[in-house]
This record gives structure tokens, sequence and C-alpha cells, in this order.
């Protein structure tokens, strides 16, 4: 059971990533064809990074209890390619979440100013 603790706590932190994602529309529920494109590759070439890493000898894997001790490749664990798509979601879901938060912080301070301009010139007249 606690082979599955480290994998549990990724799931359940991918689970909370797609709560905010769920609520604000932000990836995988605003364009959910794209996303899984865009996680896919991002996956592939940092599991790409990863094998390059391993041939090399500069990555291995750490061996602890919290851990399945499942293999999808050579030093590469189950954990690595969950841990990179949560990494790689993460980093889309924060982009756009972004990108959406100065959208609107604009539309407000222009909403506001076209609302200043309406009162003054109701003021001037």
């Amino acid at each position: 059971m606690i082979g599955l603790a480290y994998l549990a706590v990724q799931v359940i932190s991918f689970a909370g990533i797609l709560v905010i994602d769920h609520r604000w529309k932000l990836a995988a529920f605003r364009a959910p064809a794209a996303t899984a494109l865009t996680v896919t590759a991002a996956v592939a070439l940092l599991l790409t990074w990863d094998v390059l890493g391993v041939r090399s000898g500069v990555f291995f894997r750490g061996q602890t209890d919290f851990m399945t001790g499942l293999l999808v490749a050579p030093e590469i664990p189950l954990e690595e390619v969950v841990f990179l798509a949560f990494l790689s979601h993460l980093a889309l879901v924060c982009a756009t979440g972004v990108v959406t938060a100065v959208e609107h912080v604009s539309a407000r301070r222009g909403a506001r100013s076209g609302g200043a301009q309406n009162d003054g010139a109701g003021a001037r007249s």
C-alpha cells in the first residue's frame, strides 16, 4: 500500500488542477483536443529528455518505499510519466490562467474608463 503513496499524491494533485481547470475553463475544459495534443507533445519531449539523460548516465531512478516499482523504460518509473503529464497540464493551466486574468483586468479597466467618460460627458451636459 505504501508503494502507491507517491502515485496517489500525484493523482490527487492532478485532480486538483483539473478542478481548477473546470472551474475557470482554462485548458482541458476549454479546448480538450488542443490540450490533449499539447500535454502529449510535452510529455513526449520530456520523456525523450529523460531517455537521453538515462543513456548518458546523468539520470537514474532512486528507489524508495513510496514508489510502485513499475518501470515504463529502464530507469523511468510509471510515476515519472504521471508527473510529466501533471507538470505539463499544470503549466498549461497556469499560462492560460495568467492570460485570462490579464484579459479580465483589461476588460474591467476598459469598462471603467468607458464608464468614466460617459459619467464625465453626462456631468458636462
